[in-house]
Parts: structure tokens; sequence; C-alpha cells
């Protein structure tokens, strides 16, 4: 076993063809997360009241006077198919899906308030060569929506961008969720008030794609971002996660490229902002296709405010020599932008570039661990 920072035991995972700590949340948490983590409606919609001081609501902050209701879909159900139940489902109310094989199911969430729970093993939902919009398997549109316990396989669109869920705007919690074999695991918009909370889901298996770069997550220009113990593993080409939001927490992940993935970066912020990485591992393969496994600034500046904090993190380089395992393009950011490193290890070979700003502080060196 291993333990972090503060002294936390970490358990040991399987995600790639090592065996690497599986990284300890705050408060001693990892895989089976506190359902703390995605706060409900009421609690949603008081906070993105205060944030706005008084300034009108978002169209997924709204409330509605309506009694929910509850759907039960699935096999056996009056509604068995999920695009029928969303057809039908109002403002407030919740569906619940039956585990199962779900082949083409796709459908697009218009509703503004909405919480979708998959019952027991958790339904799959298969492409099946179907898309919604041109777009994913499901397309939120703006809104406060919860999916928890879905799987998502197989999207492909012309374009190359298919992605188990394309997330418009609003604000969009998921919890143990899984994204497989997408030419896009997520993707979302670029508005800037949107939101998207992910506590506990995979992201896995990106495909052969010459339309496109299939990164396994994709965050464009919203304003919030958190990612908090998750996995993600296996890419190709594509980063693992791409994040552009102005403000970003990572928090207690697994980044897990294992011996034989071919992604770019583990995790790429190219347009800084406020972005802090705690208490994750990153493992990169030997057969990546860039050397780097946490790139900052790369594509340059697009928020006022931009800061990088790193901290108990741990990063495993594979390759037999050079690479970095952080990068900050300083050039591409303003003078002032702060970069911290502390108390992160660094694993094999590789160097460290953090900017003229840039400190580190009790962090380690070391050999590539034993699998």
């Amino acid at each position: 076993m291993a333990s972090d920072a503060s002294g936390r035991v970490a358990a040991r995972g399987r995600v790639g063809t090592g065996t690497y700590p599986v990284p300890a949340a705050p408060g001693g948490q990892n895989r089976a997360m506190s359902r703390t983590h995605l706060p409900r409606r009421d609690l949603l919609a008081a906070a993105a009241l205060s944030a706005l001081g008084g300034q009108p609501a978002p169209a997924w902050a709204q409330t509605s006077t309506r009694a929910p209701r509850t759907w039960r879909v699935g096999p056996g159900q009056a509604i068995s198919r999920i695009a029928d139940a969303l057809k039908q489902a109002a403002d407030g109310d919740t569906l619940e899906i039956l585990p199962g094989l779900y082949r083409g199911d796709v459908a697009a969430i218009h509703q503004r308030r909405l919480r979708i729970l998959g019952l027991g093993e958790g339904p799959v939902l298969q492409a099946d060569g179907r898309n919604a919009e041109g777009k994913a398997i499901w397309v939120v549109h703006d809104g406060d929506i919860e999916i928890e316990n879905i799987a998502f396989s197989g999207c492909r669109v012309a374009d190359g961008n298919g992605a188990g869920i394309r997330f418009q705007k609003g604000r969009l919690n998921l919890l143990r969720c899984r994204f497989s074999d997408n030419q896009m695991g997520l993707l979302t918009g670029n508005e800037a008030s949107s939101e998207l909370h992910i506590s506990d889901c995979d992201f896995s298996d990106a495909p052969v794609n010459p339309a496109g770069l299939p990164h396994l997550l994709y965050v464009g220009r919203i304003g919030h971002f958190s990612l908090r113990g998750s996995r993600l593993a296996r890419g190709r080409v594509g980063h693992l996660l791409k994040c552009r939001a102005r403000e970003s927490l990572i928090s207690g992940n697994l980044f897990d490229d294992g011996l034989l993935g071919e992604a770019s970066y583990e995790i790429d912020l190219p347009n800084g902002g406020i972005a802090r990485v705690e208490h994750n591992t990153l493992v990169q393969s030997p057969r990546t296709e860039n050397p780097v496994m946490l790139a900052y600034g790369a594509e340059g500046q697009a928020w006022d405010l931009n800061s990088l904090s790193l901290q108990g993190n741990t990063f495993i380089n594979h390759l037999r020599s050079g690479g970095w395992f952080v990068r900050v393009w300083a050039d591409r950011l303003p003078p002032e932008t702060a970069v911290r490193s502390r108390q992160n290890r660094f694993l094999g070979p590789g160097s460290l570039l953090l900017g003229p700003q840039g400190q580190s502080t009790q962090d380690l060196r070391g050999p590539v661990p034993a699998t």
C-alpha cells in the first residue's frame, strides 16, 4: 500500500497493464465516494442563486411548483425506451432505468431540471450506429441535470466528435457513469456560465478515429469544472483529459494510459485558468504520442485569472528517457501567472518546466515503481 502527502493510505487498483496506487481523495474516500459530492437540486439552485448576487437565475436554476414524478423505464415496463420516457418527463422528474442493453436509444434532453438514475448494475447505452442531433448518444441542452450509474458506448458521427454525452450548457452532475469506445467520451460546449461536476466515473478505450482526436474527456470554455475520484485509461492520439474551463478542480483521480496506451497528454489545460490538481496518479505509456504528462497554457490565455496548483500527486513516466512531468508555456500566459508544485512525486525520467513564476516545494524524485 502507498500513502499520499497527508499520510492517508491509498488502495491499489488495476486500470492499465500495471498496478498503481489509486489516490486517496480528501476525507479518505476513494471509489465508493459519498453522494455529498453531488449536491441535490435544492442545494444546487440555492448555490446558483447566491452566486448570482440577486441577478436573474439562469434557466437551469429556475424552480417549478409542479409535484415531481418518477418514471420507471426498461424491459417489462410501460415505457421500454429511454428516449420515449424523456419525451414525457417534465421538469423536476426522475427517470429510473432498469439494467440491460439499450441499443440505439439516443435522445436530446430539453428539461430544465431532471434526475436520471440507473438501477442495479446499471443500463448500458450502445449507440449501435445511431446518434442524437449528429452529436452524441445523449445531448443535454440547458438544464440542471443529474445522471447516475449509466454506461455510454460506441458513438460515431461524421465529424469525428461522436460523444457519449454532449453537454451544451447549464449544470451537469455525473456520478458512477462509464464512457468507453466513443470518439469523444464527453464533450461540452463553450458557455462560460456552465458547470460540469464528475465523481466516481470511468472514461476509457479511445477508438481509432481518423476524422478527429478522440479525447476521453473534453471540457470546453465553461465556468466551473470538477473531476473527483474517477479513472481515465487507454487513450489514443488524443488526451485523457483536455480542459479549457475558467476554474478546475481535479482531485483524487487515476489517469493511467498503461503500458500499451497511445494517448498524448494525460492532462491538458491549454488555456490556463485557475486549476487545482491534487492527489491524483498520472501514468504515461512508453507508446505515448506526446511526452508531456501535464500541460498548462500550450494554446495561450483565455481567462483574466490564471494559476496552477499541484499538490500531493504522483507522476509515473514509463518512457526510457526524456519527457516532461509538467510543462508550463509561460510565454503564452500573463507574466504574473503563479505555478506552485508541492509534495508531488515524480517517478522515472523527465523534466519539470514550471516557468519563471514557478515554485517547487517538498517535491520528490524517484525511479518507476515495480509492477
